[in-house]
């Protein structure tokens, strides 16, 4: 893209990192729009707009809801299916600007630029896609049991875009257009990219929260071990280290300790003697946790609580209040939690992470083997407990026309005060995977210009900084597309594991599994040899 303009400013709080995990659905007018509606398949609640792509145009209550005008998709829940479409216009009237009425398409707007805020995921989670692979090729009863989160899969397949520099991001989009695609329909994906940190990272201060009630007996607790172990293979000389159980009761283990180095043989000594046994009292248990952490909270450190449950306790308003308050300690680089989930279907609880890493602002994982634990918190160690920039947030500015139909990740807005900054992890890129769609074809050109900026926040000082990238339609459209055709693949995988489990018969299982691999199979012409790419297609061959 030679004819890419990039600006740096520190004018602005806040950065916006992108992953491409759900598709948007943004209309062009000035009415707010669900992008997504809560799902939870084990339990029932809600219906799933993710196979169906419907969404509301009605100004609710609630999280996504309608205000002040704003246009907004929002895919946030305690743990279910979650993503989906614009819905058409239902009244089929429309304005003419006199005392008359026509009916037919709404009117296109041909004249205002349209700007979004946009969000992959707010807490940077990895567990859905963990849970669906299981769910498949480990033996679970159905995978009806695994939530799909589309943004999740997102964050945990990997996106090779360039690493930035120290303190700052490199932001890419890229375009798309197939032959048979409407007039005027794109594929855009943006990728926010972070500083390469590996094992040159700060000291770690981790209070290890610790679930060691009765329900935790057999693979639970085995997975919870083995979590412990990589984590205390992953730690160097001068790190620290807190340990508290908790069941019907909580009980501290270690405070404050200052490790030699990996494996750690007081440590180690500690892990192996867990059990379980008991009821569960997950708020004392992290009223303990902060309290060690806090005691050797430190600026210079990365300070993390790491819970670990199978999520058989129910979390309440407190709990979800005092996770929030330790993560915003003085508006600083707070105790973020990292919540780890453990167990087997009919025994995990989903809900549980989802809802404490959110206010934690910490990245929910899933570790049903030792295979696992070892990517994440020995391969990605860094990643899952470290931040490169804060408060990330990405603006996306489109030409007149422009609405996006399908959106990757967890919400978007007209009104950035809707959209929930994220933080961005070192060794990391934040990718969104949007379908865009204009009603006005012929205004777009080969010098057409699309801008998307990025806001965050230096993560020690607090500094406010930006970066702005503007690219034309010719450019976007001529740039190396593998990235792309990768967002492609993984986001079809995961919305075909959703319309998976909605359908009825064989015949359009086998179709929806047919599209999914079609997709597959034109990523991995320009990245034959991916890893992730020959996962997703070994699940779904499965299926």
């Amino acid at each position: 893209m030679s004819n890419q303009r990039v600006f740096l400013r520190a004018s602005f709080p806040r950065i916006f990192t992108l992953a491409v995990p759900t598709w948007l659905a943004v209309a062009c007018g000035d009415a707010r729009t669900d992008a997504a509606i809560d799902d939870d398949d084990s339990a029932g609640e809600n219906g799933d707009a993710g196979e169906t792509g419907s969404a509301s145009l009605s100004a609710s209550d609630g999280n996504g809801s309608a205000s002040d005008g704003a246009e907004t998709g929002a895919a946030s829940s305690a743990g279910g299916d979650e993503g989906g479409d614009p819905p058409p216009d239902d009244t089929g009237v429309e304005d003419t600007g006199d005392d008359t009425t026509t009916t037919g398409e709404p009117a296109c707007d041909d004249q205002e630029p349209v700007s979004l805020f946009l969000s992959p995921d707010d807490s940077n989670s990895m567990s859905s896609p963990v849970q669906a692979r299981d769910a498949v090729l480990g033996g679970w009863s159905s995978i009806t049991a695994a939530p799909i989160r589309p943004w999740e899969f997102l964050n945990y397949y990997t996106f090779a875009y360039p690493p930035a520099p120290a303190g700052q991001v490199i932001v890419t989009p890229t375009l798309a257009r197939d032959p048979d695609d409407p007039t005027g329909e794109y594929l855009l994906q943006i990728g926010v990219s972070s500083e390469a940190m590996g094992e040159d990272r700060p000291p770690i201060n981790l209070a290890l929260v610790l679930d060691t009630s009765g329900s935790m007996e057999g693979t639970s607790m085995d997975m919870l071990k083995e979590s412990c172990r990589v984590i205390a293979r992953s730690l160097q000389a001068g790190d620290t280290i807190s340990m508290v159980t908790w069941n019907t009761e909580n009980l501290v283990i270690l405070e404050g300790r200052t490790v030699e180095g990996p494996d750690d043989a007081e440590l180690l000594a500690a892990i192996e003697a867990l059990s379980a046994s008991g009821g569960t009292d997950l708020y004392s248990g992290l009223t303990a946790g902060y309290a060690l952490a806090n005691e050797v909270y430190d600026t210079d450190r990365i300070n993390r609580i790491v819970l670990i449950s199978d999520g058989g306790a129910n979390v309440g308003v407190t709990e979800v209040e005092l996770i929030a308050e330790q993560a915003n300690i003085s508006g600083a680089d707070g105790i973020y939690l990292v919540g780890v989930g453990v167990g087997e279907a009919g025994v995990y609880n989903d809900t549980l992470m989802d809802e404490v890493t959110d206010a934690g602002k910490g990245a929910s994982v899933f570790i049903s083997t030792a295979a696992e634990a070892q990517k994440v918190f020995g391969e990605r160690f860094t990643s899952t407990f470290s931040v490169a920039v804060r408060d990330v947030q990405v603006q996306l500015e489109l030409p007149p026309g422009f609405e996006i139909v399908k959106f990757s990740g967890e919400e978007y807005s007209t009104d950035p005060a809707e959209v929930e900054p994220q933080h961005l992890a070192p060794d990391d890129a934040m990718v969104f995977h949007q379908r865009i769609s204009t009603c006005a074809p012929e205004l777009v050109l080969d010098d057409t210009p699309i801008t998307v900026t990025a806001r965050f926040e230096d993560p020690l000082s607090g500094e406010a900084r930006e970066v702005a990238v503007e690219a034309s339609f010719a450019e976007l459209l001529a740039a190396e597309p593998a990235l792309l055709r990768k967002g492609a693949a993984v986001f079809g995988y995961a919305e075909a594991l959703k319309a998976w489990k909605s359908a009825t018969d064989d015949e359009t299982r086998a179709a929806i599994i047919a599209d999914a691999l079609a997709e597959i199979a034109r990523a991995a012409e320009l990245l034959p040899a991916d890893p992730d790419l020959q996962e997703i297609r070994t699940v779904l061959e499965a299926m």
